[in-house]
């Protein structure tokens, strides 16, 4: 699976953003998709997923309320909607492709090349 992030930006504390993840491939319907994130100087963090067959997803505690992941009706395009951003959210964020769910970066197989969140305050 190949995989394509892109919608980040610049945008001020407060406002939203949509990230997508568009990926190649006929596993990516059925793959767990991750979103991470690495702030300068920081390792890099689970920010949220989604599973490939039901839809489940989950949040690190950080941006529940706030973001929300979803897939696009063709299945092949999983999407963070970012609201009421803060200057913490500042990071490049990637996605991610796996078979199984998980919070960490190891489980992951296919990764994204990053797309940069800037947050001003």
């Amino acid at each position: 699976v190949q995989l394509q992030a892109s919608g980040g930006g610049l945008v001020q504390a407060g406002g939203s953003l949509r990230l997508s993840c568009a990926a190649s491939g006929p596993t990516f319907r059925n793959s767990v998709v991750g979103w991470f994130r690495q702030a300068p100087g920081k390792e890099r963090e689970f920010v949220a997923y989604i599973s490939g067959q039901s839809g489940s997803t989950d949040y690190a505690d950080s941006v529940k309320g706030r973001f929300t992941i979803s897939r696009g009706n063709a299945g092949n395009t999983v999407y963070l909607r970012m609201n009421n951003l803060e200057s913490e959210d500042t990071a490049v964020y990637y996605c991610a492709a796996g078979r199984v769910l998980s919070y960490s970066t190891g489980r992951y197989d296919s990764w994204g090349q990053g797309t940069l969140v800037t947050v001003s305050s």
